[in-house]
């Protein structure tokens, strides 16, 4: 027996049904009954229609909290250690690879531990991190800071 000598079993595979294409049983209409919605290319209705009245998804009453936040990009002061330099703002932590989401605010979290003193230009910060900032002899600098100084100053 050879490869080109192959052949399935009699009967266990069938031709597909060439639909539209002259008389035979599959022609006119091509197997979807007359007109009507479900006669159209792309017909149906969805998985959840339910004959025109509203749906159950929609007529339940919906329940908890649905919280849309703020999605922040997340800096460890393991991975300031781990950089070079004394001051770190967005520019130097995307040029370093920290930071992507160009749109995302920056997150300070105080994950792992910081030797040195050094001055962190973020969006937000924890208090655990700021702690840890400042105990090394550095300062977290958040721009709602700024604008608190301002008015002081004023």
């Amino acid at each position: 027996m050879k490869l080109h000598e192959l052949k399935p079993h009699a009967g266990s595979r069938k031709n597909r049904k060439r639909v539209g294409r002259g008389p035979g049983g599959t022609d006119k209409t091509a197997g979807r009954g007359h007109k009507g919605q479900k006669a159209r290319s792309g017909a149906g209705k969805g998985a959840f229609f339910e004959g025109g009245r509203s749906r159950l998804i929609a007529r339940l009453p919906k329940r908890g909290f649905n919280n849309v936040g703020t999605t922040y990009e997340i800096v460890k002061l393991s991975q300031l250690a781990a950089l070079e330099g004394d001051t770190f703002d967005r520019a130097s932590l995307e040029l370093a690879g920290l930071v992507r989401r160009k749109n995302s605010p920056v997150k300070l979290l105080a994950t792992g531990e910081l030797t040195r003193a050094v001055t962190v230009h973020v969006d937000a910060a924890s208090a655990a991190a700021i702690q840890a900032v400042e105990a090394a002899g550095g300062r977290v600098v958040l721009p709602e800071a700024a604008s608190e100084t301002a008015e002081k100053a004023e």
